[in-house]
């Protein structure tokens, strides 16, 4: 606990937070592969209402603010919901009262009319869950719901504690909401595991029999062709009943849900007679491991990505009762470390079916300069720009809190430089709509970039030191652009210029400076707050704001000569 306090800036806080922090790590980390800040999901204090944490994963992706729900019913068309509640006592034993406490708070969290009271970040998270459910039309299931109560001792099967979860698991499915309900109970050992798993790659073993050893191939250690049994497979991409998201982070497309071809793929296992057809009708999986060893038959991959058949994976992990022995998955199975071949794979294998441009530039150098202009800063000036899941997971001294993900570093990016803010959450696909032209672009100087990356982060560590009230977070966007106005003023040179560059650099010398960086970031707040003191109300993420904003900050700018000039 002591080591993840110290990787995410952590340790002024006294243990039981700490370990509220530390849980809802271990736990919602199975379910998102990408760094995540835990005060996003922590809401232990007066009127938690029993309850330390909620996470609400959409589509695989955690949502923090309700323009994102909104964002993925446009984007995906359909919603696959999971709701994750933890408890975490510090102490060393289970106990029947405080499991009775969190059930009551889970049931009363779905309550029409709650009974008990509630602070912001339950309240938060109750108008998230609604703005799920006013979407249910759209869900492809129902949600599943998860709940952990941690302690420091070991569950060891008491009745009376086995029948206090029981009735709880029991009360959630009476209110007819969840496709499954799940309560474990995690003891010290549990917590302990799954603390090595979050840091680990995901490794697996399986059988492989029906293979061929690709010959020779440059930048390859070693690749195999063949077809794998379903049921083999499906061991690759599930993790305790849920499909791992993590696995496919480098594939360009998510889930489609049941469009035409994913719905024959469904007929088709649902028959008895096309069902061992499936291997000669399905164009396969192409799975690249970093490491990959082979004992016989027998393959053991760690740090493995599914690149291609993402689709092909979800049809058969949804209709994995129906798998018999007759079903076959075509595999494409490749070990190598070279980032241009696993570029060129990931291109190839996904031109064969209908994938944006946009979606493929992603994969393009720009993103390896990225990376190494980022390593070139040192001490407090560094961040890791982290193009593949977790990729830093299992180095040791570095703060996780200066991971930066390509997620976060568009919606900063676009945030500050093309002033979009109110685009960041709420039409985000938007901004995916213009990665090549007005972001990512090969010609773009790379400072800007860091520069939006740093100035996030700072602002994210303002809102952890409580030096920034957390109550600015849904505008965070927003600050994002007002201090850059306000820090180097509104006119912005071409992305590929000098200036562009110095621009840039003047804004960093600006924000690696602690005192500086907080007054800009106050300054910021008291602009936006003048303009709209509700930092709940919609209509902060519309372009209107967004345009009032930038000319509020403006005059601020030219009158005050703030900062840069002063």
């Amino acid at each position: 606990m002591q080591e993840f306090a110290r990787e995410h800036d952590l340790a002024r806080l006294d243990e039981p937070t700490l370990f509220e922090h530390f849980t809802s790590h271990l736990a919602i980390s199975r379910f998102v592969p990408e760094v995540f800040d835990t005060y996003d999901v922590v809401v232990g204090a007066g009127g938690d209402t029993g309850i330390d944490a909620i996470a609400i994963l959409v589509n695989g992706a955690l949502i923090t603010d309700l323009d994102q729900v909104t964002e993925m019913v446009e984007r995906n068309g359909s919603l696959d919901a999971t709701f994750v509640f933890i408890q975490a006592d510090r102490g060393s034993e289970f106990k029947a009262a405080k499991i009775g406490v969190f059930g009551f708070g889970v049931v009363d969290f779905f309550a029409d009319k709650p009974k008990l009271p509630r602070n912001s970040g339950v309240k938060k998270a109750a108008d998230i869950m609604a703005r799920v459910f006013a979407n249910s039309s759209r869900f492809k299931k129902n949600p599943s719901c998860k709940l952990y109560l941690a302690t420091t001792g070991n569950w060891a099967g008491d009745a009376v504690l086995e029948a206090r979860r029981t009735a709880i698991v029991e009360d959630l499915r009476g209110l007819r909401l969840f496709r499954e309900v799940d309560f474990y109970p995690l003891g010290s050992e549990n917590l302990q595991r799954l603390y090595r798993d979050s840091r680990n790659s995901v490794s697996r073993d399986f059988e492989f029999s029906l293979k061929t050893l690709v010959p020779d191939v440059p930048g390859v250690t070693e690749a195999y062709i063949g077809l794998l049994p379903a049921r083999e497979f499906i061991g690759l991409i599930e993790d305790s009943g849920e499909i791992l998201k993590g696995i496919f982070y480098d594939n360009v497309r998510d889930w489609q849900d049941y469009n035409e071809v994913n719905s024959e793929m469904k007929v088709s296992l649902e028959s008895l007679d096309s069902r061992p057809r499936f291997g000669l009708m399905n164009n396969g999986v192409t799975i690249i491991a970093k490491t990959l060893r082979t004992t016989g038959n027998r393959i053991h991959i760690e740090d493995y990505q599914i690149v291609n058949g993402c689709q092909t994976s979800h049809v058969l992990f949804d209709q994995r009762d129906n798998l018999d022995d007759s079903v076959f998955v075509p595999l494409r199975l490749i070990s190598t470390q070279n980032d241009e071949v696993i570029a060129s794979i990931i291109k190839a294998t996904n031109r064969q079916t209908e994938v944006k441009t946009e979606q493929l530039l992603a994969l393009s150098d720009f993103q390896k300069k990225l990376e190494s202009f980022f390593n070139t800063f040192t001490n407090g000036k560094r961040l890791f720009y982290e193009r593949r899941s977790r990729q830093y997971n299992n180095i040791e001294g570095i703060e996780k809190t200066r991971i930066v993900t390509p997620r976060n570093l568009i919606r900063a990016y676009a945030s500050m430089f093309m002033e979009e803010p109110h685009r960041a959450t709420r039409s985000y696909g938007a901004i995916l709509d213009q990665v090549g032209t007005r972001i990512f672009s090969d010609s773009d100087r790379l400072e800007p970039y860091y520069a939006a990356a740093f100035a996030l982060y700072r602002l994210e560590f303002l809102f952890r030191n409580q030096l920034m009230r957390n109550d600015f977070k849904p505008a965070r966007f927003q600050l994002l652009m007002a201090a850059r106005i306000l820090a180097v003023g509104p006119n912005l040179p071409k992305p590929n210029s000098r200036d562009m560059e110095r621009l840039a650099n003047t804004l960093c010398e600006l924000l690696w400076d602690p005192k500086q960086s907080e007054a800009l970031f106050a300054a910021a707040s008291d602009v936006l707050v003048s303009i709209n003191s509700d930092l709940q109300s919609d209509a902060l993420r519309t372009q209107p704001f967004t345009e009032e904003l930038r000319d509020a900050c403006t005059v601020f700018f030219n009158d005050q000569e703030l900062f840069v000039k002063s």
